[in-house]
């Protein structure tokens, strides 16, 4: 039989909004709430462990949420919660009456396993959740082998960075560093990099991304630090035709990465 909640002053309602809430408290238990169909379902399929499914019969139809919980990891415990709680749990304006809590992985680089000849986006201090999320999304789009994150200014499981990459948090291999761990890490691979960079530039559509490449783009306040821009074999810059000199942080990398992957045949 599910355990079931109806009070919002449950003990089990309060940790799940201080873990919505406090980067500190994910990092503490290991535990991040996920909300939606989508999301929980591309956690699932990305191999993350649900701990605990909580869902509103009086939202979700009960056929649908039996499929679902029959999708799920049979270990995931099951709570039923009311209307009134799973209106204080959900962080969307629209839901579907499904959330969970999963624990999180390592992202460190000693965890991180490239195939042959890999094409890898990395940010370098991105703080805005809305931009890191579409970073992802346009990783995932483009099927890149990893996203690095380097000097990470935001929790990876931050509800805003999940609800703004539709999930892609979980589609995409991910690994953090500082900017030194990675470049040494992408120098003991052969990994060839080429950062976004208005300084001593070639037009980005002029390089070679065939063999092992890394693409990497700063925040647009403050551009790449120059420890990049010392390791790099190539600055690349996206001719601007208008009256600025820069664009999205997430845009500018969709086009450089998708140049890479049409050199590549999309393979």
């Amino acid at each position: 039989m599910n355990k079931k909640i109806s009070s919002l002053q449950n003990p089990t309602v309060k940790q799940f909004r201080l873990l919505q809430e406090k980067s500190r408290e994910r990092r503490k238990t290991g535990l991040f709430p996920v909300e939606g169909v989508r999301e929980i379902d591309l956690a699932v399929k990305g191999g993350y462990r649900i701990q605990t499914i909580f869902f509103s019969p009086e939202i979700i139809e009960v056929q649908k949420l039996n499929e679902l919980l029959a999708t799920f990891p049979s270990e995931a415990e099951q709570i039923e919660v009311s209307e009134e709680v799973y209106a204080s749990l959900a962080y969307r304006g629209s839901s579907e009456g499904i959330l969970a809590l999963v624990e999180s992985k390592q992202h460190t680089l000693k965890k991180l396993e490239l195939s042959p000849n890999p094409l890898v986006l990395i940010a370098e201090a991105p703080e805005k959740p809305g931009n890191i999320g579409a970073l992802l999304r346009t990783a995932d789009a483009a099927n890149v082998d990893a996203v690095i994150i380097a000097n990470p200014k935001t929790d990876l499981y931050n509800p805003n960075i999940i609800r703004s990459s539709v999930g892609c948090v979980f589609t995409n291999t991910v690994a953090m560093g500082s900017t030194a761990e990675i470049i040494t890490y992408l120098k003991e691979n052969n990994i060839a990099i080429y950062c976004a960079a208005l300084q001593a530039s070639k037009s980005y559509h002029t390089c070679n991304y065939t063999e092992s490449s890394a693409i990497v783009v700063g925040t647009e306040a403050t551009g790449l630090s120059d420890e990049w821009l010392k390791a790099s074999a190539q600055n690349i810059i996206i001719p601007m035709q208008g009256e600025i000199d820069s664009m999205n942080v997430s845009v500018a990398a969709g086009i450089l990465i998708f140049e890479a992957k049409r050199q590549r045949d999309f393979k």
